[in-house]
């Protein structure tokens, strides 16, 4: 019950922290990433509890790993480009 309440916690926070829109993309991508582990670990809390496989948590991890590394070079990109990582200095639209 104790890890379930931490879970939701978790995400909430997660959430709280990405939607907040902070200046930094860094501090957006770690709220994101915040939110993948929390959801990972619920999803290894469910399959625990029914003793199901946990095939389809290693294809979870495959794909949060390649998201976070796609994330990861956007923010290399930009920085590159722009020379800081200032959400209000980077135009979606130029």
């Amino acid at each position: 019950m104790v890890i379930s309440i931490l879970i939701v916690y978790m995400f909430f926070s997660g959430l709280v922290v990405f939607c907040m829109n902070f200046k930094h993309l860094l501090v957006m991508l770690l709220g994101l990433e915040f939110l993948v582990l929390s959801l990972f670990l619920s999803i290894f809390n469910f399959y625990s509890l029914f003793n199901y496989d946990f095939f389809f948590i290693l294809v979870y991890l495959v794909m949060t790993v390649s998201e976070g590394a796609l994330a990861l070079g956007l923010l290399v990109s930009m920085i590159r480009s722009h020379g800081n990582d200032y959400m209000l200095s980077f135009s979606f639209l130029w």
